[in-house]
């Protein structure tokens, strides 16, 4: 088959640039370049893997798991149902905190991520600041799978923790980042991400607060002097978290911030000086 019959069999059952986007990475072509090559063949072991993918993304799976990757702040991160897709809000998150490290911290600095998951937070940060120690954390074994060939595919050194929260955690830090689950248990959510994404990664109890307490409850043990939190939060959830926050740490300074969609969902807390 040629790459335009191909296209035309994918659109028949999938949204058009979807097709187009699991074609493109199957010829390692970017998408916008199929149009230079519709009228190539397709060699018909690709035929039928495409074949199959769109059989996938017809039963429901996300884009993303079936492509095996997501492009997360320019690079190419692996991902699979072990792991979360990442968010634009994740990547917003991402991109404040450099900025807060560039102005605050010099390079040689400790940097904690959280339920780290494919690893695209610590990584990038790691990318960002290469002589930084950056530790990923997850209490999955499965997802720190994902993180360790992320880190590998990217030529990063980093330090990998499988701990639930700080249990195996035993030094100070400078930046602590986290997109921790904080979804309620009875939210409703759309289907794609209910049926496919893991659910550890997603819901935190009742009020979907319940790794924040936690996280909050334990965290002035184990940070520097001067120090760095950053959450991404639910968007209704800026008010309770600023509380666990006032209710665990001292002399502290909390900027919470909007995601482009003008919803607030990044919290930032460090040391009053």
């Amino acid at each position: 088959m040629r790459v335009e019959d191909l296209l035309i069999y994918g659109k028949g059952y999938c949204h058009s640039d979807h097709v187009k986007f699991l074609l493109a990475d199957l010829l390692n072509l970017n998408p916008l370049e199929l149009l230079n090559h519709l009228g190539d063949y397709v060699e018909e072991k690709k035929v039928e893997l495409f074949k199959m993918e769109i059989d996938s993304l017809r039963n429901g799976k996300p884009l993303q798991y079936v492509l095996g990757n997501v492009n997360f702040y320019g690079n190419k991160f692996m991902v699979d149902q072990n792991v979360l897709i990442p968010r634009f809000e994740t990547e917003e998150l991402v991109e404040n905190t450099i900025k807060y490290i560039k102005n605050n911290f010099n390079k040689n600095i400790k940097i904690l991520d959280i339920g780290c998951g494919s690893g695209v937070i610590g990584l990038t940060l790691k990318k960002e600041f290469p002589s930084a120690e950056v530790d990923l954390l997850d209490i999955s074994k499965d997802a720190l799978y994902v993180s360790k060939k992320n880190a590998l595919e990217l030529n990063l050194e980093v330090n990998f923790i499988e701990s639930d929260l700080f249990e195996n955690v035993n030094k100070k830090y400078d930046v602590i980042i986290s997109n921790p689950p904080y979804i309620k248990d009875n939210e409703e959510i759309e289907e794609i991400v209910k049926n496919n994404e893991p659910h550890i990664a997603l819901y935190a109890g009742l009020d979907g607060l319940d790794i924040y307490k936690r996280i909050l409850k334990d965290i002035n043990k184990y940070l520097n002097d001067k120090y760095l939190i950053a959450f991404e939060i639910g968007y209704t959830q800026k008010e309770d978290i600023k509380k666990l926050a006032i209710d665990n740490l001292k002399n502290i300074k909390i900027e919470c911030r909007k995601d482009l969609s003008e919803k607030d969902r990044m919290i930032f807390i460090t040391k009053n000086e």
